[in-house]
């Protein structure tokens, strides 16, 4: 059989194998059933879902015929570097480095952080913008982590919260 879509078999394969994982992850905790869930309910099925929608989208990509194959182009490599570098920063800002004696500099600075540099990763980058939406950020993620989810971690660095 040859592939028709290059991108919708490799996204097909990704979405197969991402439930797989998470369909077997789940199987370590209780699961119980639909009146009664257990911790393992939801990635279960969410991981079975996945698997079957990934099946669907590879089976899709070998029998529906495309123009040009959908070739897959090249890595992209700059925005993925920014993008995972932006989420290791906000964990080292969040919860700071104690073996190397960096404190932990708080969700909002976390934020900012990520804002940031994720915001190099596109072609365009205005500081104003991104000032902009990561003030907004900061202030959802506050709102719903804090305030009404009643999570504890730190919002300001230590040395300014004390």
């Amino acid at each position: 059989m040859r592939i028709k879509s290059q991108k919708d078999f490799f996204a097909g394969l990704m979405f197969t194998i991402v439930g797989a994982a998470f369909g077997f992850g789940a199987s370590t905790y209780t699961v119980g059933n639909g009146a009664r869930m257990g911790p393992g309910y939801f990635p279960l099925m969410l991981g079975i879902v996945l698997a079957i929608l990934g099946a669907f989208i590879i089976f899709e990509s070998l029998v529906v015929e495309t123009e040009d194959g959908e070739k897959i182009g090249s890595w992209a490599w700059r925005p993925l570097g920014f993008i995972i570098g932006a989420n290791i920063l906000f964990g080292l800002l969040l919860g700071g480095v104690p073996k190397l004696g960096i404190p932990p500099m708080g969700l909002i600075i976390g934020i900012y952080g990520l804002t940031f540099v994720a915001a190099l990763a596109g072609d365009e980058f205005k500081a104003k913008e991104v000032a902009i939406l990561a003030t907004v950020l900061a202030i959802g993620s506050y709102c719903a982590f804090v305030l009404l989810l009643k999570l504890q971690f730190p919002v300001w660095p230590s040395f300014i919260a004390g």
